[in-house]
């Protein structure tokens, strides 16, 4: 052999006729096994000989000509709202590319502004079908419901965090209720019988379910869900800060806290130690989001719910490359919405109530 295999190039002279020679299979073996078809049965063994024969010759699929005769081009597109900027959402893109290399195929991503126009998001979808996709994903910055570019429809698609009113895509988002439960039966676990809530002003779905999910764990533990207190301000530092001081001067304060986020966990720390409160000696706080540039910052350290963003950028593409590859079917379950669990992220914040 020339120089030019050991160097790591292709030779295009050698077919797979040769590499079926060589590795002493036929060439419907080495196709099954370079294209990784899942469903044939060949031994490790012999995968085995085929990758090493294909090697030493320098052969590699023709990706073109399987584009023509697939009419598929094994490139999906991602465009993301505000996702590729967003640090702890940017997991969502590392999830998709790597579930999409896994499966022998590329991801291309753009990025659009989350307040853009409907006629400006359907030009960046426009922008990625013109690249002959197979397919879209299509990711929001956070949960909520998504009024889709009229042309995402031309080709499959997945929404990830987000969901449609008519549920008209499929789409994979958050377990928010499972993730308020998990928060609020920790405070329980550790023994706190008065537990209020510092809530979201948004009409998005995480703002009710996770209310929710906190009034229906209280309510379950024989405590009156209903009657705890909650309040809403925006979801940030100082949103976080002002609702925690409301409920913490009030008369019988509780002596767990559960937050819509950490930021807003940040501002009730700050307003617990104005009013000479410790945590988590006087007051335990869980947040939700686990961004790691807040909750492992904080100290004590914030425990909080994670969200799964690259375990939903993982299972937008792999649903995805199912339906193009005709794996899903018209009864499928996840058709709809898929919830993916939001983990408890345990760190200091939370300890028994004080006597």
């Amino acid at each position: 052999m020339r120089a030019v295999e050991r160097e790591g190039r292709l030779n295009r002279n050698i077919g797979i006729k040769d590499v079926a020679l060589a590795a002493g299979v036929s060439a419907t073996t080495v196709s099954h096994v370079l294209n990784d078809v899942s469903y044939a049965r060949i031994s490790p063994e012999t995968r085995g000989k085929v990758k090493a024969a294909a090697l030493e010759l320098g052969y590699g699929p023709n990706r073109v000509a399987q584009a023509l005769r697939s009419r598929r081009t094994g490139v999906l597109g991602l465009v993301s709202e505000d996702v590729a900027t967003t640090p702890h959402a940017g997991r969502i893109i590392l999830g998709a590319d790597e579930a999409a290399r896994a499966r022998g195929y590329t991801l291309m991503v753009i990025n659009t502004a989350g307040s853009a126009s409907r006629a400006s998001r359907e030009r960046d979808v426009e922008a990625v079908l013109e690249r002959q996709v197979d397919g879209i994903l299509y990711a929001t910055m956070y949960h909520r419901y998504l009024e889709a570019p009229a042309n995402l429809a031309r080709v499959p698609a997945v929404l990830v965090d987000a969901v449609t009113a008519d549920g008209g895509f499929p789409a994979v988002v958050p377990d928010e209720h499972g993730g308020a439960t998990a928060a609020v039966d920790a405070l329980l676990a550790a023994g706190h019988t008065r537990i209020g809530f510092i809530n979201n002003t948004e009409d998005v779905p995480s703002t009710s379910q996770r209310l929710r999910g906190f009034r229906e764990a209280l309510t379950r533990a024989g405590l009156d869900g209903e009657a705890a207190p909650v309040v809403a301000a925006s979801s940030a530092a100082a949103g976080g800060y002002t609702a925690a001081g409301r409920i913490l001067s009030g008369g019988n304060p509780p002596s767990g806290l559960f937050c819509y986020n950490d930021r807003m966990a940040m501002g009730a720390y700050r307003a617990a130690a104005e009013l000479g409160l410790s945590v988590p000696g006087d007051l335990s706080i869980i947040g939700f989001d686990d961004q790691a540039l807040i909750a492992g910052s904080l100290h004590p350290g914030l425990t909080t719910v994670g969200l799964p963003h690259y375990e939903m950028g993982a299972w937008a593409v792999n649903h995805l490359i199912d339906t193009l590859e005709g794996r899903t079917g018209g009864d499928d379950p996840d058709a709809g919405t898929t919830t993916l669990e939001c983990p408890l992220v345990i760190r200091e914040s939370v300890a028994p109530p004080r006597q």
